[in-house]
C-alpha cells in the first residue's frame, strides 16, 4: 500500500508544477496584449488572441508568434509580420498604404502599452509596419535583455535613454529609417550585439570603446562619413561596409586579435592596409573592396592567418606583387583582387599609371575639400558677425520706440480680428500657440478687454457678497456682466514692474488657450497707476463654474453627494488631459500650474482646471525662474515635474480623502506604502472608495501614484503615461461594474 502511495505522489508531483506553476497571466498583462493587437491593427498572425480568456502562455509557438511566461507575466514576445521595409527605398515619415500601419497608429501609445509588460526580457517585433520616432520611454522596459525592431519604419534619433537599459545584451534596429547623427552610445557594458544596418544614420562621434563586452557590431548600409569608429578589442564580427568612412585604417584595428569577420568595403578609406589584419589568429573573412587603398602589399612580409578563408581587396589602388599567402594556388582561400594595379597578368588589372593618377586625384580632392571647409568656416564667421550687428541695431531701435507706444497699445481694441477676437499682432506670432488651441477658440466666446468700470458694476464694486475666496493668486469674486452671464473675476496683485506690452502679450497668450477641461478665460483688465504709469492690478475674467471645488466632494462631510470611485476616476482623467495639453499642446508649454486647489466641477460634474499658466505673470516664478548659471530647459523640466508631483498628491487625496495639507512628505510615502497592503487599505482608504472600487483598479492607481511622488525627477512618469494608466484603471473598473 505504501508503495502504491509513493508511486501516486511521484506521478502527481510533476503535473502539480505544471498546474500550479503558471496557469494564466495577470489580468493587466492580458489587457496589455489585447491592446497591442489593437495597436497593430489586428494582424492575421494574432487571430489566435481571441479575448481575455485566451490562455496566452500555452499557445503553441510558431515562426510568426511566440509568447513565454513566468510567474503570471510575459517574459518573451516575438511577432513576425508581413510588411518588410526593405521594399521601400525612401520614407518621409508618413504612412504608406499596405506597407505601414495606418495614420491612426501612435508609436508613443504603442510603447506605453508595451511598458505594461514589466517582466519582458525578449521583445522582437519585425516587419509589422510600425512607423514613427522611437520614444525615449522605451527605456522603461528595464528587464529587457534582447530588443529587435528590425524591418519597420522607425525614423529620427535612436533614443539616448536606451543607454539606461542596464540589462540589454542584444539590440537590433536593422532596416529602418533612423536618420539622425549617431551619438555616443553610453551603453552598459552588458551589450554583446549591436546591429543598426541599413538605416540612414549620419556622421557622429563614433566611439564604442566603452562597450567592453561587445562581440558583434554592424553599422553597414548607412551614411556615416567620419573616420572609422573606435571599437573594443574583444569584437568578433565587425561590418562597417557601404558607408562613406574616410581616412586611413586606424592602428587600433591592428589590436583586434579576436576578430573573425571584418567588412569595411565600399567606403573611402586610403593608405596601405595594415598587414596584421591578414594574420589575426581567428580571422576567416576580410573584405576591403571598393575603397581607395593604395601602396604595395608586397612591402610587408605579409602572412595569412591559418583560418583565413575569404579575402576581397578588389577595386582599390594597390600596386606591386600579390603576397604569396594570397595567391589563389595557396590553400583553399577565396581571394578577389581585380580592379587594382598589381603586377599580375590576365586578372583584370589596371596599368600602374592609372593607380598613381587616381591616388594623386584623391589627394587633390581631399586637399580641395580641406581648403573648402576652411573657406566656408571663414565666410560663416563673417556672416554671423554681420547678422549680430544688424540684430543689435534692430533691438536698439525697437526698445527706443517701445515705451512711446505702450499707452496706445493698452487702449487698442482686441477686436482687430473678428474671427477669433484676438489682435492680429498675437495671431501672427504663431509659434506661441498650437494649431489645436487656435481651432478651440472658434467654439467659445472671444476674449476681450474689460474696463475697470465694467468689473465694478459686475461685482457691485467688489462687494463682500460677491467674494468667493482667496488663494495664492489673489482674491476671487463672482460677477454678472451686463448681458446677464455669470463670470468669476480673479484679482492678481503685482509688485513686479511690467512693461504694458510685455504683460499684454502674456495675458493674450493665456486667453487663447481653449480645452474642454480648462476654465475658459473670457478677458482681462489692466489697472495702471496714474502717477508713474506702472501696472497696479491685473484682473482675469473666467467663465463661471457652478459646482465648486473637487475636494469638497471627496469626504462624507460634503454638502452634496460624495463621488464614487468611477466618478473620481472620470474627474482625474479630465484633469490629466488638461495638464497634458498645457505641457505639450501649447508652445511654449505652461508648467508649474499649482495643482490641488484649482480643480472645479461644472453642472455635469466634468472637471475644469482653473488658474492655469499664471506662473508666467506671477512675481514668484518670474523672480525665481532662472537661478544664476541654470539652464532654462532644466528649469522648465523642474516645473513640469512639479505638476507631476502635485498630481500624485491629488491621486493620493482622491483615495484617502482631503487631509493631506498638514502632512509631511515622509508621512505621505508611508501612507502610500500602507495602501499597497490589504490591511492598510482598510485602515486608510476613504470608505466610499473602499465600497465602490475594484481591487485591481485601485492597485493601478496606487502604482502610478507611487511613481508620481518619486523623489528623483527623472523617474517620474509623463502625463501621457499617467493618462494611460488612469484610463486603464477606469476600463477595469467598468468591466467589474458591468459584470455585477
Amino acid at each position: 500500500m505504501e508503495n502504491h502511495s509513493l508511486f501516486f505522489i511521484l506521478l502527481w508531483l510533476p503535473w502539480s508544477f505544471f498546474i500550479l506553476g503558471d496557469p494564466q497571466l495577470l489580468n493587466s498583462q492580458t489587457q496589455a496584449l489585447l491592446q497591442l493587437k489593437k495597436h497593430l491593427e489586428y494582424p492575421k498572425q494574432l487571430d489566435i488572441w481571441y479575448d481575455r480568456r485566451t490562455m496566452f502562455c500555452f499557445l503553441p509557438p510558431s515562426s510568426k508568434v511566440n509568447i513565454s511566461c513566468e510567474f503570471h507575466s510575459v517574459t518573451e514576445l516575438k511577432i513576425m509580420g508581413d510588411k518588410p521595409s526593405i521594399e521601400v527605398t525612401d520614407f518621409h515619415g508618413f504612412p504608406i498604404p499596405n506597407q505601414t500601419l495606418s495614420v491612426s497608429f501612435s508609436m508613443d501609445s504603442f510603447v506605453t502599452t508595451l511598458t505594461r509588460l514589466t517582466s519582458l526580457k525578449v521583445l522582437s517585433l519585425v516587419s509589422l509596419g510600425i512607423w514613427g520616432p522611437l520614444p525615449n520611454k522605451i527605456h522603461r522596459l528595464s528587464s529587457l535583455e534582447c530588443l529587435d525592431l528590425s524591418s519597420n519604419f522607425l525614423f529620427g534619433s535612436i533614443p539616448p535613454k536606451v543607454s539606461t537599459m542596464v540589462k540589454i545584451q542584444t539590440l537590433v534596429l536593422d532596416d529602418n529609417f533612423f536618420n539622425d547623427t549617431v551619438h555616443v552610445f553610453d551603453f552598459t557594458s552588458n551589450l554583446t550585439s549591436l546591429s543598426l544596418k541599413n538605416n540612414k544614420l549620419k556622421q557622429g562621434p563614433l566611439d564604442f570603446s566603452s562597450l567592453t563586452h561587445l562581440k558583434v557590431l554592424d553599422l553597414s548600409g548607412n551614411r556615416l562619413y567620419s573616420h572609422l569608429p573606435t571599437i573594443p578589442k574583444g569584437l568578433i564580427m565587425v561590418s562597417l561596409n557601404r558607408n562613406s568612412f574616410n581616412g586611413e585604417i586606424p592602428t587600433q584595428y591592428t589590436l583586434l586579435t579576436h576578430l573573425q569577420h571584418l567588412d569595411i568595403s565600399f567606403n573611402s578609406l586610403i593608405g596601405i592596409p595594415p598587414a596584421s589584419l591578414f594574420s589575426f589568429p581567428n580571422i576567416s573573412s576580410l573584405n576591403l573592396a571598393s575603397n581607395m587603398l593604395s601602396g604595395s602589399l608586397g612591402y610587408y612580409n605579409l602572412t595569412c592567418g591559418n583560418n583565413l578563408e575569404f579575402v576581397d581587396i578588389s577595386d582599390n589602388r594597390l600596386t606591386g606583387s600579390l603576397p604569396s599567402c594570397l595567391n589563389s594556388e595557396s590553400g583553399n582561400k577565396v581571394v578577389n583582387f581585380s580592379g587594382n594595379c598589381l603586377s599580375i597578368d590576365h586578372h583584370h588589372q589596371h596599368p600602374l599609371s592609372y593607380c598613381r593618377d587616381e591616388v594623386h586625384k584623391d589627394q587633390s580632392t581631399q586637399n580641395a575639400n580641406g581648403l573648402g571647409v576652411s573657406i566656408s568656416l571663414i565666410v560663416g564667421i563673417v556672416v554671423i558677425i554681420v547678422l549680430l550687428g544688424i540684430a543689435f541695431v534692430i533691438i536698439c531701435r525697437h526698445y527706443c520706440h517701445r515705451r512711446i507706444s505702450e499707452q496706445h497699445l493698452l487702449h487698442k481694441s482686441v477686436h482687430e480680428n473678428s474671427a477669433t477676437g484676438f489682435s492680429s499682432e498675437i495671431l501672427n506670432n504663431a509659434r506661441y500657440i498650437s494649431e489645436t488651441t487656435k481651432l478651440g477658440t472658434q467654439s467659445l466666446p472671444p476674449c476681450r478687454s474689460f474696463t475697470l468700470e465694467e468689473l465694478n458694476e459686475a461685482t457691485n464694486n467688489f462687494d463682500n457678497s460677491a467674494f468667493l475666496g482667496e488663494g495664492s493668486y489673489g482674491k476671487l469674486y463672482k460677477g454678472r456682466l451686463e448681458g446677464g452671464s455669470q463670470v468669476a473675476i480673479r484679482c492678481l496683485p503685482t509688485t513686479k514692474k511690467y512693461w504694458i506690452r510685455n504683460l499684454k502679450l502674456r495675458l493674450d497668450m493665456l486667453a487663447k488657450i481653449r480645452h474642454p477641461h480648462l476654465v475658459a478665460i473670457l478677458g482681462h483688465c489692466i489697472e495702471v497707476k496714474q502717477d508713474d504709469g506702472c501696472v497696479n492690478r491685473v484682473f482675469l475674467v473666467y467663465e463661471y463654474i457652478p459646482n465648486g471645488n473637487f475636494r469638497s466632494y471627496l469626504s462624507e462631510n460634503c454638502v452634496g453627494e460624495v463621488l464614487n470611485w468611477s466618478e473620481r476616476l472620470a474627474v482625474l482623467i479630465g484633469v490629466c488631459k488638461a495638464v497634458q495639453f498645457l505641457h505639450t499642446g501649447v508652445i511654449p508649454g505652461f508648467f508649474h500650474n499649482r495643482l490641488k486647489t484649482n480643480i472645479l466641477l461644472n453642472e455635469h460634474r466634468m472637471a475644469k482646471l482653473n488658474d492655469y499658466g499664471l506662473s508666467i505673470i506671477s512675481e514668484e516664478t518670474n523672480n525665481n525662474c532662472k537661478v544664476k548659471g541654470e539652464d532654462p530647459k532644466s528649469w522648465q523640466m523642474t516645473r513640469l515635474e512639479d505638476d507631476v508631483y502635485s498630481f500624485g498628491l491629488i491621486l493620493l487625496e482622491t483615495m484617502i480623502g482631503p487631509s493631506l495639507a498638514a502632512k509631511k512628505e515622509g508621512t505621505l510615502r508611508d501612507e502610500l506604502a500602507c495602501l499597497s497592503k490589504q490591511e492598510g487599505r482598510g485602515r486608510l482608504m476613504n470608505p466610499v472608495v473602499s465600497a465602490t472600487a475594484s481591487q485591481e483598479s485601485i492597485s493601478i492607481v496606487i502604482s502610478i501614484t507611487n511613481k508620481c511622488i518619486f523623489p528623483e525627477l527623472w523617474s517620474r512618469p509623463s502625463f501621457e503615461d499617467i493618462l494611460w494608466n488612469l484610463q486603464y484603471a477606469a476600463q477595469v473598473q467598468d468591466q467589474i461594474v458591468n459584470k455585477d
